[in-house]
């Protein structure tokens, strides 16, 4: 998940907006999730941030406001009432860790109708992660590399079929083409010039972390492991470029993905309830971290 100016690169009006201030602070706020996202603290008091926060929470009539914390601010943040949803150990530069963090302005939004199934996909997931891979012979047909502008026309195609809805408009392909020449790292499985599966790397090279995220397969190509080869190569390609964190937010409702992380080693780091939407409505998402 990735920032981008809200203003003149504002891509789709459905999706929420994305705003960067002066003081260099970076959030998201809509509808579409019903929530503010601090993606970003910038120069600015921690309470005069949070206070601000809250006030346009409730303008807005959000129903959470979900944030980014280091070590320092977490205390402010837990005395104006947000508590710990995941932590992601080393996220700063393989040191000081980041804490995420959440307020309820709805009480209704705190409760998870799935909570049951979550915890059924995440004991699953935690008792596959000693175990193989299973092989597939046809795996050496598959060919894994860096998306290019050229492949936005299929990789738009297939975030349609998998996601009908997503919290950042990976449908768009300006959206996807911007964020290509930024920071983002696609990556494909192809076979004869056909993208079957795909997946991205957002690197944050101030931080020296990466989300590991935008995993995407078909279901007719699914069975293949595609999610588990592309986690790999993205990891030896990532680490290349002096990463010292890799983490991903991944539907706590998804055995698939959550299995994927936990078999290459990821730590289970929590879950953020009722957090984004994605799949056609608002689901919660289970944060899984790994340090080199």
């Amino acid at each position: 998940m990735r920032d981008m100016d809200g203003g003149t690169n504002n891509l789709i009006l459905k999706f929420d907006q994305i705003q960067k201030f002066d003081n260099g602070t970076v959030i998201q706020h809509g509808k579409y999730n019903d929530r503010i996202y601090l993606m970003k603290k910038g120069n600015i008091p921690s309470l005069n941030l949070i206070l601000e926060l809250l006030q346009i929470s409730e303008q807005k009539h959000y129903s959470k406001i979900f944030a980014k914390s280091c070590t320092s601010d977490l205390p402010i943040f837990i005395d104006q009432g947000f508590t710990v949803e995941a932590i992601v150990p080393g996220y700063f530069n393989g040191k000081d860790d980041l804490f995420m963090v959440c307020y309820y302005l709805n009480f209704e939004r705190s409760l998870e109708n799935n909570s049951e199934k979550y915890n059924s996909v995440l004991n699953l997931a935690k008792s596959k992660s000693s175990s193989a891979h299973s092989c597939n012979d046809k795996s050496d047909k598959f060919n894994i590399r860096a998306c290019q502008h050229e492949d936005i026309d299929q990789m738009i195609s297939i975030y349609k079929e998998v996601f009908p809805s997503y919290p950042f408009p990976i449908h768009d392909p300006q959206y996807i083409h911007q964020t290509m020449d930024d920071d983002v790292d696609y990556y494909c499985v192809e076979v004869d010039g056909n993208i079957l599966a795909l997946s991205s790397a957002e690197i944050n090279y101030e931080s020296k972390n990466a989300e590991m995220t935008d995993f995407a397969t078909p279901l007719k190509n699914c069975g293949n492991n595609f999610s588990s080869k592309l986690l790999s190569v993205m990891e030896t390609n990532t680490a290349k470029k002096g990463i010292k964190t890799f983490y991903t937010i991944a539907r706590s409702i998804s055995p698939g993905m959550n299995i994927t992380f936990a078999r290459n080693r990821y730590m289970y780091g929590g879950r953020l309830k009722n957090n984004t939407n994605i799949s056609g409505g608002i689901e919660s998402m289970n944060i899984w971290h790994k340090s080199i």
